[in-house]
């Protein structure tokens, strides 16, 4: 059994390589270049796994990350949604066309730095599980992952805290290439979306109003795709109370905004659904995550047709559409995830 490691050079990929090699595995290094190719990166990359005695190799995957994610994420923003290219990465290219060239190169399953679980069930089979590092957990952004890839997948950091992982690499001497942490969308300079996209000039659309449920003109909105559900900051509105952003009516490109006591969703349609577990195994006590840094909450769940429509138990604030619903059962195991279309 040969085990392709996915390195980018960071703490975790390096900790997740070492520690296959302590075990014993059969193992090579494998780098992608998603963006446009580094050769110093590579290089100290590859003089990391030189140090270790681990064969390295180094794929140009950049123009499928373009069409895979860049471009998916671009058209989302230009329908006045906000997408999550992470979960979609995972999905097309970490365990699509990495993995792909990783069997290429003889690899019967391909490992990575994620923090999540996967374990044999005696119910489901193999399954996907929140990491034991509840500040690191990454099976939200796991759960689009069709469940034939994620069966060639290994998380050997799942069980283990990112700080315990810090140290032991400081006891044994060992550094990574690049130690800072990846920033949040790796393609985005300095994180700001609204300059990436301008400067990629996606066709955004114009301004228009701001209004309250009833129709009352309160301000000007500079383009649907730049806000989000929730919302409450940025605005520039002057009123009586605190306005938060309601809906995006993408048809008529207004803005719905209103005050906090109707901002509360009740539950969300969901599109794209990935089953990681077959629904007829699913039980009653359902938890669903809407956004990353939501801790799961209690929800019933109704199929109709290839839509699911999820009731929480508790209203919340609404979730934006575009983003990943991620649901588990009653212990943290993932049933699947698909993608928010609206809140209901």
């Amino acid at each position: 059994m040969t085990i392709a490691v996915a390195v980018s050079g960071g703490t975790d990929s390096l900790y997740a390589l070492l520690m296959l090699k302590e075990q014993g595995h059969d193992i090579f290094a494998l780098h992608a270049h998603f963006l446009e190719p580094c050769k110093e990166r590579e290089e100290a990359i590859d003089a990391m796994c030189s140090a270790l005695d681990i064969p390295f190799y180094a794929v140009d995957l950049h123009k499928e990350f373009e069409q895979c994610v860049v471009a998916p994420f671009m058209n989302e923003y230009v329908h006045g949604r906000t997408p999550n290219p992470c979960a979609l990465c995972n999905a097309t290219m970490k365990f699509g066309a990495l993995l792909r060239e990783a069997e290429k190169l003889g690899a019967d399953q391909i490992a990575t730095g994620h923090y999540a679980v996967l374990e044999d069930h005696p119910i489901y089979g193999r399954t996907l599980s929140r990491g034991h590092d509840c500040k690191k957990d990454q099976s939200y952004f796991l759960s689009l992952v069709p469940k034939e890839q994620l069966e060639k997948a290994l998380f050997p950091l799942g069980k283990k805290k990112k700080e315990d992982i810090k140290v032991e690499l400081a006891e044994r001497g060992i550094a990574p290439a690049y130690p800072s942490e990846s920033q949040e969308i790796c393609f985005v300079p300095n994180d700001d979306y609204r300059a990436f996209l301008i400067n990629r000039g996606a066709d955004l659309g114009s301004g228009g109003n701001m209004e309250l449920a009833d129709g009352t003109v309160v301000g000007k909105h500079n383009g649907l795709w730049q806000y989000t559900e929730g919302q409450r900051k940025g605005l520039g509105i002057a009123w009586k109370e605190p306005l938060y952003v309601i809906q995006k009516d993408i048809e008529k490109n207004v803005l719905i905004v209103g005050p906090k006591t109707e901002l509360l969703s009740t539950g969300c349609a969901v599109s794209n659904m990935n089953f990681l577990v077959a629904e007829t195994h699913w039980g009653k006590n359902l938890l669903v995550r809407t956004r990353y840094r939501q801790q799961p909450i209690p929800a019933t769940i109704r199929t109709e047709g290839d839509m699911l429509f999820v009731t929480y138990t508790d209203p919340q604030s609404p979730p934006a559409s575009g983003q990943v619903c991620c649901i588990y059962d009653e212990d943290l195991t993932v049933l699947g995830g698909g993608i928010i279309e609206r809140s209901i």
